[in-house]
This record gives structure tokens, sequence and C-alpha cells, in this order.
């Protein structure tokens, strides 16, 4: 099956494989390709299998990465995943080897990817990358791993910035830094916002709009990360449910 790219030229009457499942979300598509079009004037590469499916590699030179991190010269994966269905089918290694053989052809010395000790929600798949070559360069709290695959010997690892390796901020209440890499996010922040301030909850959320912004965040994974009174709770992207449960999980309700 074709591996396809969507760029400025097709993204309007292509699917956004990370938006297909949720049909009441499908107004929230809008932001994801906005944020993309904004992306590949800074490089971003989007590659898909030509099905209506999640199987697709999104990458960016590191200089531009919504993380903070420091991989000059690396390409950096946003996003990769391969779903239902389409899994076990070598598309995963036929995704990642395009990615490489793009960054090869544009001179970067590698690439690098926010993964996890252990696989989790919305994270690159540890186990898959590591048998692919990758190696641990840098951790941070509680559970990130930044692992690359370099082309040649670096002369610096890979690494998070500081400022991103603790899992805290000085807030208390809820404190959420997300971005439109996702898709879901404009449909969900507001309603868990709003479940917060319901039951007497300080609630701040920051959303990054640059790259910029993002490279200063206190937590690797820009597109969603939510700390709890100043501790780092999760990167997963909650309904107002699985929220309120947490909220009660922590005994703030």
């Amino acid at each position: 099956m074709e591996i396809i790219t969507v760029d400025i030229n097709n993204i309007d009457r292509e699917h956004i494989c990370c938006a297909i499942a949720d049909k009441k979300g499908e107004n929230c598509v809008g932001s994801k390709k906005a944020w993309l079009k904004e992306r590949f004037k800074d490089g971003l590469v989007f590659k898909k299998l030509n099905a209506r499916g999640k199987v697709f590699i999104e990458y960016i030179p590191a200089e531009k990465a919504f993380a903070p991190i420091s991989a000059d010269n690396y390409m950096y994966i946003n996003c990769f995943w391969v779903s239902g269905k389409f899994k076990g089918q070598g598309y995963g290694k036929r995704l990642l080897n395009e990615c490489r053989t793009d960054a090869r052809e544009k001179a970067k010395d590698g690439l690098v990817v926010l993964s996890s000790k252990k696989k989790k929600p919305f994270l690159s798949d540890p186990k898959f990358l590591k048998y692919q070559g990758f190696k641990v360069g840098d951790t941070a709290e509680p559970f990130f791993e930044l692992l690359y695959l370099s082309f040649k010997d670096p002369a610096v690892t890979p690494n998070f910035k500081e400022w991103a390796k603790k899992g805290v901020v000085r807030h208390a209440g809820v404190v959420l830094y997300y971005s439109n890499q996702c898709p879901h996010v404009d449909k969900y922040v507001p309603l868990i916002e709003e479940a917060a301030l319901k039951n007497g909850i300080e609630f701040y959320s920051f959303k990054l709009k640059t790259a910029q912004e993002a490279q200063q965040a206190p937590c690797p994974f820009t597109t969603y990360s939510m700390f709890i009174n100043g501790k780092f709770e999760t990167n997963e992207i909650l309904t107002e449910k699985k929220f309120l449960k947490r909220l009660e999980h922590k005994g703030l309700l």
C-alpha cells in the first residue's frame, strides 16, 4: 500500500489520521490542520499510509520542534502511530525508514523522539524504537525518555532542557500545558476547565503557540501535560469524567 506525503498542497483534502475515530471531534480537526500548515514552513513532514486509518509519521528539524530539547541537526519525530488492523504488517518500519532516508538526504545527524520507560498513551513505543536501534539520550521525571538514532558518533548526545526534567511547577491546583499538535485538545480543555472551576479548583492553562514557547515548557510532552498541586500528573488527554476521577483520587473533591 502506498505511503503519501501530506503537504500544503493537499492537506485540505486529506484526512488527518489521528482524528478519524472521533466523529464528535471533527470540528477540531481544523485546529490541527492549521497547526500543521504553520509547521510546514519550518520543515515539518507528514507521511501516512494511503488508507483510512491511524498509520502515519510526523517529523520536523529538532531546532523547530515543540519540545524542550537540545538536539542540533537532528530530525525530531513529533508523532508516530500505527494502530488497529494495520499493526504487525511492517508499516511502522516502512514509515520509520522513510523518515530516516529523508533525514539522511537532508544531511541530518540522526533522529530523535520522545518516548517513555514503558509504553504510555500518546508516546511512541520504546520497545519498537529500541529494536530499531534507538538509544536513551536522556530522561525526565516521571517516566519520559529521549531516544535517539545517530547516523554517526554524536559529539553531544541529545538531551532535555534542564527545566523540563523535574516534573514540577510552582502553581498549586491544576496546571495544564498544551498545544494544537493534537486535534482533540480544543475540545477537551474547556470541558475540564469548566469542571475544575465548578468544583472550586484553581485551574491554569497555558497554550503553547510557537516552538519558542514550547521549548521553554516545564514538561517534555507539550501536546498535553497536566500538573496537580505542583507535580506532573499525566500526558493523557482527559475527558471530563476521567478528570474528575483524578481529582477525587487526589482528595480534591
